[in-house]
């Protein structure tokens, strides 16, 4: 049997977005920047699903820029604040996703900011308090603060991080790679500067994404060479990339509250199991259908003579699973994020993660199996 319980890092791609990409890649083969009858229907096919995520974004059509990912998207945040917005100050936290992170660093490394990390809470969300004293003392910085952690779960409150940057006139930015296509995002009520997406979080194709970016903001590309993109991002557009992304956010979007509620009782059933199987056993993040993403789950394991090989014998065993974010690859232990919150270094965590596709039978197989190997 296979499990694959590591949606967090990637997902199945829908049939739905396979047929549709499959349709444009034998209809719409030209370059969507050529003035011939196929480039203007590639054009086309680009823009009719500009609009489509922008309808269900709530927002602008043109404040929509495509990118080859998340990462990109977070890059392009983090840079064009700073070397366009006269951004001096990133406020952000220490388990952001690295692409944060790292990019926050090297502009620290490079003279370019100061780095500010605001207080954690036990679950890894940031402390308001503190976030509204560091936004007082340092106004017109970059605020920048993920959705929902990858690693853990845990959300964070969109709208209260966004009054406190308006009041003190700051940016704000966040990550939702984790969330879109998950929850139901209004980008009129939310009241953000910058927004990062990728499709391949939500059962579409990867290597695609984009960055919303409130169309009061003039920034410049940081990627050069062409005009695609309204000029502001260079490079032939990944014409079918975006076409699966617009149709992975429409499926998304239907019948979400009842995705919602399923997914969530796969989750509770889970850790029902875990604790009554394996004894000693806890959970990373908050857990709460309110406080945390029901798509994930951080499991904190009692010590274990195998902790090093864990992950390896799950996938041997069937079961695909992940010790933190995808990008990290490396031990559970050395994850920014358990480091982050203080997870005891003799435990050992692993991140489940689910989907539409995940069964009731498939949490049952994973249960025996990691009661057998612990």
């Amino acid at each position: 049997m296979q499990v694959y319980l590591d949606n967090a890092a990637t997902t199945p791609m829908d049939v739905h977005v396979i047929e549709k990409m499959t349709q444009v890649m034998h209809e719409c083969y030209g370059n969507a920047s050529a003035i011939h009858s196929q480039g203007r229907k590639a054009r086309a096919v680009v823009e009719i699903a500009r609009k489509d995520i922008a309808k269900l974004l709530n927002c602008a059509s043109n404040e929509l820029i495509f990118t080859g990912s998340g990462t990109e998207a977070d890059n392009m945040a983090l840079r064009c604040a700073v070397n366009d917005l006269d951004v001096k100050h990133i406020i952000t936290s220490e388990i952001e996703h690295k692409a944060v992170i790292d990019t926050a660093k090297e502009l620290k490394n490079k003279g370019k900011v100061e780095l500010h990390f605001v207080k954690l809470d036990q679950y890894g969300r940031a402390d308001l308090d503190d976030l509204q004293k560091l936004a007082s003392l340092y106004p017109n910085s970059l605020i920048s603060l993920m959705h929902a952690n990858n690693e853990l779960g845990t959300l964070n409150d969109l709208p209260a991080i966004s009054k406190i940057a308006r009041a003190n006139h700051c940016y704000f930015h966040t990550d939702t790679v984790q969330t879109i296509g998950h929850y139901t995002i209004d980008l009129q009520e939310l009241d953000i500067d910058f927004l990062a997406c990728s499709a391949h979080k939500f059962h579409g194709p990867k290597g695609v994404g984009f960055l919303y970016k409130n169309k009061a903001l003039k920034i410049r590309p940081i990627v050069t060479g062409g005009a695609q993109e309204s000029s502001m991002r260079a490079g032939t557009e990944n014409v079918t990339g975006i076409v699966g992304l617009a149709k992975a956010l429409e499926v998304a979007y239907k019948n979400i509250d009842v995705k919602i509620e399923t997914v969530y009782r796969l989750k509770a059933y889970f850790m029902e199991e875990l604790l009554t199987q394996i004894p000693g056993v806890c959970f990373n993040g908050d857990t709460s259908q309110d406080g945390g993403l029901y798509t994930v789950l951080n499991v904190s394991l009692p010590p274990t003579d195998n902790a090093s090989t864990l992950l390896f014998q799950l996938d041997m065993n069937g079961i695909c699973a992940s010790g933190g974010s995808a990008c990290n690859s490396g031990a559970v232990n050395e994850s920014h994020v358990l480091k982050g919150i203080k997870h005891p270094a003799e435990r050992s965590a692993v991140r489940f993660s689910f989907s539409k596709y995940t069964s009731k039978e498939e949490i049952d197989f994973a249960v025996i199996k990691l009661k057998e190997l612990l």
